[in-house]
């Protein structure tokens, strides 16, 4: 069964609903996502090289954690289900870091980022990520640029590093 998402406006007000094959092709339609960026005590950031199955920007490196606000749901509760079926994390609590849009050709997304401390070890959910690993910030600043993450990654990795204190 496909997901359903609420549609939102600019202030996350909800207006209306959408199949997920509706967001992801009209970028008139602007539904919720959540990003966690998981960081471990050396300072490196935790990112998932997304499936060659997913229909956007597969076999990307992308955020931690990435996923849509289910219709109904909170994004406090999208980051803590998203996180626990991505990485295998139970009992996250998240902290919240900001909120912003994210237009692409396909789709808008207001985008609520939250920061997670963690170690691993993780389970990766292998329908989603094709593989994990921590880097370091002078191994992401090296590949910006070179196709090798997400635009969404790269865009959003610029605002949230000194939200994320790196």
């Amino acid at each position: 069964m496909e997901e359903r998402f609420d549609l939102v406006d600019l202030d996350g007000n909800v207006v209306g609903s959408a199949l997920r094959s509706e967001v992801h092709g009209n970028p008139d339609l602007i539904h919720r996502a959540v990003h966690v960026f998981v960081v471990n005590a050396a300072g490196e950031l935790f990112l998932q090289k997304r499936s060659h199955t997913k229909d956007v920007q597969p076999g990307k490196w992308d955020t931690s954690v990435g996923g849509h606000v289910d219709a109904g749901e909170s994004p406090g509760e999208a980051a803590i289900r998203e996180t626990r079926e991505e990485l295998g994390i139970e009992a996250a609590e998240p902290v919240e870091l900001y909120e912003l849009i994210w237009r692409s050709d396909i789709e808008t997304e207001l985008i609520r980022s939250y920061k997670l401390l963690h170690e691993g070890p993780f389970v990766l959910h292998p329908d989603e990520i094709e593989e994990g690993r921590f880097w370091s910030l002078d191994d992401i600043e090296a590949s910006m640029g070179q196709g090798v993450f997400t635009p969404n990654f790269e865009w959003e990795w610029r605002k949230s590093r000194p939200a994320l204190g790196m």
